[in-house]
């Protein structure tokens, strides 16, 4: 077996603990060009294709990346911003302001990133960065409340790739999901609940999740389940009667049949029926993206409004909601037991730091 490079060891490096979060990607730039490499990393991946390989590299290299790649990013076009991609934009702000929450609750040396399992900053090369950081300990934090084999078992993949090349591994630690986690819950009631107050309630409150293919359910993946679930304690918490409300799936991809009721269908079917007023949120995407601002905000209004449908809201994605900020922390600090503490004596784990160190300088060691 051939072992990845360790880092230079230094004696009294300060150990740390690592939280890494973890989303799907982005592409570089809203182009046709930085698209393909984009389209062929994540629709190559077995876990979200699990059409034989030898007929799907054909479909996938023959057709779609000479075909997709240009609608693609016209659609990244329009909802790109002066900072970049709004998923890559939220994620690094989420970090942030998830590091200055748990900085509040524990005084243990701390390191928080993020990583895309698409694109950059890759998963393999932010873990490395962390390891010659001092992170000996590394809590994997998907960003995907409901568990999903080709999202959030495909990041932790990756990272379980790269821990296994290492002679000198860290403590892996990782958070399966957290659809039915009172905080999280708790934040999306609160933002529904702030957008209402602002703009009033809707006739009708459509709750969209990331769709995946229905052999996925009768071959044992629970995310249909973990969606339902959250969609049912969201209606409870917000007190909706069965008129007021659906549960649906977006994002289909290709002929076979899907999670329904499909979104698009569904929007279309009240339009039709007269529905003055529809809100839609969607509960699975903690980071507005692609899939809510352009195919939800935009293509989902006009098949509401193209039906006969009157007003179309979209309720913005959890992003840096304080609420959500404090769910995250909540389950971080729950999957982070024994490894942090609230106490810590800086200045007596500086003296033992550098004591360690001159210690291994008198024995002859250089570093």
């Amino acid at each position: 077996m051939t072992y990845l490079k360790e880092p230079a060891f230094q004696h009294g490096q300060v150990s740390r603990t690592g939280i890494l979060l973890i989303n799907l990607g982005t592409p570089e730039a809203p182009t046709a060009a930085a698209l393909r490499p984009y389209l062929k990393e994540f629709l190559s991946d077995p876990r979200v294709v699990e059409i034989p390989r030898p007929i799907w590299w054909l479909i996938l290299n023959g057709i779609i990346l000479n075909t997709r790649p240009k609608k693609s990013a016209a659609k990244y076009a329009a909802i790109w911003t002066n900072d970049g991609s709004p998923l890559k934009v939220h994620t690094e702000k989420q970090a942030k302001l998830l590091k200055g929450w748990l900085g509040e609750k524990i005084a243990s040396p701390l390191m928080v990133e993020y990583a895309m399992r698409y694109g950059q900053p890759a998963i393999d090369e932010t873990l490395a960065r962390m390891k010659a950081a001092g992170c000996e300990r590394i809590l994997l934090l998907p960003l995907y409340p409901q568990y999903a084999a080709s999202s959030t078992a495909t990041a932790l993949d990756v990272a379980l790739a790269w821990w296994r090349k290492l002679r000198n591994q860290p403590a892996l630690r990782s958070v399966r999901s957290y659809h039915d986690h009172p905080a999280y819950i708790a934040a999306l009631v609160s933002n529904i609940h702030a957008y209402w107050q602002r703009h009033g309630r809707p006739d009708v409150l459509l709750i969209s999740f990331h769709g995946v293919p229905r052999y996925t359910l009768d071959k044992g993946d629970p995310y249909h389940c973990e969606c339902r679930k959250t969609a049912r304690l969201l209606i409870e918490a917000l007190g909706l009667n069965e008129q007021q409300y659906r549960v649906t799936f977006q994002s289909r991809f290709g002929r076979a049949e899907w999670l329904q009721p499909y979104t698009d269908k569904t929007l279309s079917e009240l339009g039709k029926a007269g529905t003055k007023r529809v809100d839609v949120v969607a509960p699975g995407f903690t980071s507005d993206c692609l899939e809510t601002l352009e195919e939800l905000a935009i293509e989902g209004r006009g098949s509401f409004i193209q039906a006969g449908g009157k007003e179309f809201n979209y309720i913005p994605a959890l992003n840096e909601h304080p609420a959500w900020i404090d769910a995250l922390g909540q389950v971080a600090l729950e999957n982070l037991g024994g490894w942090v503490s609230a106490t810590l004596d800086k200045e007596a784990a500086e003296r033992q730091r550098q004591q360690s160190k001159q210690r291994a300088m008198e024995r002859g060691s250089r570093v």
